[in-house]
């Protein structure tokens, strides 16, 4: 195995792991706070903690991204993670916890800032599908893994937190065998109003590519946060419920590989375009169906097959349209609109329960799967052509 290659399969074991502590805290914490009768509100706030922290860093990720290089910020974002879980079983506190997940938002942004930017900088673009849909087929089934860990709360309720930092700690440990390298150095990083520059080129060139990271950001919180609300709603059981999500996630994980290697022969846009519209006709058909839990297994599980790649399949996209001096900028303001996504999509989705009681859930995340279908449709093929010189 070559050093390009260690280097890659070292960095998406991280972002693994990442996925797993993520996956563990949403289930566990709920659990515990749920066991201690904290009401759902506050369940649902204490959540937040880690999109609040992705966006409280994102504006001052760039700056040392560019100085001291990738390896040095996903060591820091790896080191935070690590550092936090360890402090959870330390004090048992409500905001002394939503601390801690803030400080896991911040730690994981960077790591997968510092990571995605890596993958997309050194990845040739015939291989840039494939690679991002490794690194989101990682993530998934370390998310999907991490709420395995929460059922160990029954036998030590510190447990959890402990196995997962030493399973972080681990694969922390790898990346101090990576050298150290550094995104394109062409522009000026000091001043504000450089900054702000840069953004607005950074979504001159790939605002469209923005869109899928935001709806998928939008879907997952949502469908994780208010649809087992709903479904509890119109009958269905805690364990049916739980089948359909799974269902969505397997969907995701096992189509995750195949559609980035079709995007790399068929073009990103292309598959986004397709992915979008069956995303959007699968939760319709859900909508229908709800009397149904086999059927609606199958139509999540076919939602998941397509629009669970949604953010990775437009991180790709970003990174085809964007020169490659501004590829940290556009993975960072991925990041930000996936995390936009995720705050908005279980409010948005708690409103849309709440009044329009006679309307199926599943409606809205059909709608807003289709208005992004329509932008990339339509606006897709016109974003700026940058001139390749522009990338070296």
């Amino acid at each position: 195995m070559n050093k390009e290659t260690t280097r890659f399969w070292i960095l998406i074991s991280i972002v693994a792991i990442s996925g797993f502590s993520q996956g563990m805290l949403l289930p566990l914490i709920a659990i515990i706070f749920e066991n201690d009768g904290i009401s759902s509100s506050l369940n649902g706030l204490n959540a937040t903690g880690l999109y609040i922290g992705i966006l409280l860093i994102s504006p001052f990720m760039e700056y040392p991204l560019r100085k001291y290089g990738y390896k040095p910020v996903i060591i820091l974002g790896g080191l935070l993670v690590v550092l936090s879980l360890v402090l959870f079983p330390v004090w048992k506190s409500f905001w002394f916890w939503f601390i801690l997940r803030l400080l896991i938002g911040i730690g994981d942004h960077a790591l997968h800032f510092g990571t995605q930017t890596w993958i997309t900088s050194f990845s040739p673009e015939n291989r840039r599908g494939r690679n991002i849909s490794l690194y989101g087929l990682f993530f998934g089934v370390g998310f999907a893994v991490g709420p395995l860990m929460a059922p160990l709360v029954k036998i030590n309720e510190t447990l959890p937190f402990i196995v997962s930092a030493i399973l972080c700690l681990i694969a922390w440990m790898f990346l101090f065998t990576l050298k150290n390298d550094y995104p394109e150095q062409s522009i000026e990083i000091n001043s504000f109003k450089e900054t702000m520059k840069r953004f607005s080129k950074a979504a001159k060139y790939g605002w469209v590519a923005f869109l899928p990271a935001l709806g998928y950001g939008f879907l997952e919180a949502s469908l994780n946060g208010s649809f087992p609300i709903y479904g509890m709603r119109i009958g269905l059981e805690v364990s049916s419920v739980s089948l359909l999500l799974t269902s969505f996630a397997i969907g995701g994980i096992v189509f995750q590989l195949p559609l980035g290697i079709m995007s790399d022969k068929y073009g990103r846009r292309n598959v986004l375009i397709g992915v979008l519209f069956i995303g959007s006709i699968s939760f319709i058909a859900a909508s229908l169906l709800e009397e149904s839990v086999l059927a609606l297994t199958v139509c999540l599980f076919i939602a998941g097959m397509v629009a669970g790649s949604t953010f990775s399949l437009g991180i790709t996209y970003m990174a085809d349209l964007m020169p490659k001096n501004l590829l940290p900028t556009g993975n960072l303001l991925c990041g930000v609109a996936f995390s936009v996504g995720s705050l908005i999509g279980p409010y948005i989705g708690g409103l849309f329960i709440q009044f329009f009681k006679s309307v199926s859930f599943f409606n809205i995340i059909s709608v807003m799967l289709l208005l992004i279908f329509l932008a990339v449709t339509l606006f897709g093929d016109k974003q700026p052509v940058f001139e390749k010189s522009q990338s070296f």
